[in-house]
């Protein structure tokens, strides 16, 4: 394990985190050193977690012993998440089973959390799920069929688009990047879409319902809009391809686009992100102010297995000599100092608990600063099939909070 000698604003802010608002250490230091990053706050939410609604997962296969189809809708793992005040979040699943075939009968939802944190004080480490938000187009936006084409609600699922990241404009509004398209789909705060989706130029998934018999795609499958942030006065939305363009010699580019949300069309604007490794994935980003973000670099694997998922600060005003963003290093998910031993037992016997703490998760997707140099981290379980914490069982949902020596001056959300 690594040690700096910042251990004792480490504790001072393992102290604080029992409170509400699970305030942190202001540091006084420049720089973020991922060797300080510390767990704060552990909860977690049972892998098959009922919700209201039909039936769903008759087109899934069963594995680690969840059979399907299951008799309501499930909640699942979580692709992103917003605030929601009073200590609670929006947290949202993706598109169900993983496919469009396997997934129209996912209904597309936000599902409001409230957790009930473990800390260095003890604590249950448990979730509260309460309403939702159901996304639905029930004004006839969406140009081609849906699966719910002729009801009154035209309730949005796994079968139409793959959510994968929201972020959320002074207005209210919500604006969600999508897989398949990919597409950037506009929401009130109620969850209706307000407009048609949008596409982009030239990306098209070989999901996209635009692309012509024949077609190539410009996009692997599954590698569309994994992450999206906005610039705090919503002007500009940041929606990030998560993989490699197919034909790019360069197999550790990524791509970050800009789209203006007053003339709604994409500026032409774009900026290279270079990763560690050729499959490595754009998992999640936010906004920290108009011109740095926080995002998730993660590959694919779990539990023992796991051997890269890293967050890093990046500001669109600086670029290395080949024109790639220049990246720092703010935490190892796999590498976070846990000397208050919090989320130690659960589940029992499970990979990377202890200190240092791992997030040995697969698809770690979910990514939120918060005030207090600290961000949230939540992971897809893509149930029912990621066991990195116990072999053959499925993963719980998991949220815990980092405290961070200093992210600097900027914008935050709680």
């Amino acid at each position: 394990m690594r040690y700096r000698p910042l251990a004792l604003l480490a504790a001072a802010a393992i102290a604080l985190a029992g409170s509400p608002a699970l305030a942190a250490v202001q540091a006084q230091s420049p720089a973020g050193d991922p060797a300080d990053a510390t767990l704060l706050a552990r909860a977690t939410l049972p892998a098959y977690t009922p919700a209201p609604g039909p039936a769903t997962g008759a087109f899934s296969d069963p594995n680690n012993g969840m059979v399907p189809p299951y008799p309501s809708q499930v909640v699942l793992g979580i692709s992103s998440v917003l605030p929601a005040g009073n200590g609670s979040y929006w947290a949202m699943p993706d598109n169900g089973f993983g496919t469009k075939g396997n997934s129209v009968d996912f209904l597309l939802r936000l599902y409001h959390f409230t957790p009930h944190w473990e800390t260095a004080r003890g604590g249950a480490g448990t979730i509260d799920v309460g309403r939702f938000l159901s996304l639905r187009d029930p004004d006839h936006r969406i140009p081609f069929p849906i699966v719910n084409e002729n009801t009154a609600d035209r309730l949005l699922t796994g079968g139409d688009f793959d959510v994968e990241a929201v972020t959320r404009v002074p207005d209210g509004s919500m604006w969600i990047g999508d897989e398949f398209g990919p597409f950037l789909l506009h929401f009130d705060r109620t969850g209706k879409l307000l407009q048609a989706p949008v596409a982009h130029p030239t990306l098209k998934a070989p999901q996209s319902p635009n692309l012509a018999n024949g077609e190539t795609p410009t996009v692997q499958g599954s590698r569309g809009y994994e992450a999206l942030a906005s610039s705090p006065d919503g002007r500009y939305l940041y929606p990030a391809v998560e993989g490699g363009l197919p034909g790019d010699d360069n197999r550790f580019r990524r791509q970050i686009h800009e789209f203006d949300t007053r003339a709604n069309r994409y500026t032409g604007r774009t900026w290279q992100y270079r990763t560690d490794g050729e499959d490595h994935r754009i998992a999640d980003m936010q906004s920290l102010d108009a011109n740095r973000a926080v995002l998730i670099e993660r590959e694919d694997d779990e539990g023992p297995a796991a051997t890269f998922k890293r967050v890093y600060l990046i500001d669109r005003r600086h670029v290395d000599a080949d024109g790639f963003l220049v990246k720092t290093e703010i935490a190892d998910l796999l590498d976070l100092r846990n000397p208050a031993l919090i989320g130690s037992h659960d589940p029992a016997g499970g990979y990377g608990l202890g200190n240092p703490f791992k997030f040995p998760l697969q698809s770690v997707e979910a990514l939120l600063p918060l005030p207090g140099n600290r961000i949230l981290i939540m992971q897809d379980n893509n149930f029912p099939d990621s066991t990195g914490r116990v072999p053959g069982k499925t993963d719980a949902t998991e949220m815990i909070v980092i405290g961070l020596r200093n992210l600097g001056k900027g914008s935050t959300q709680d």
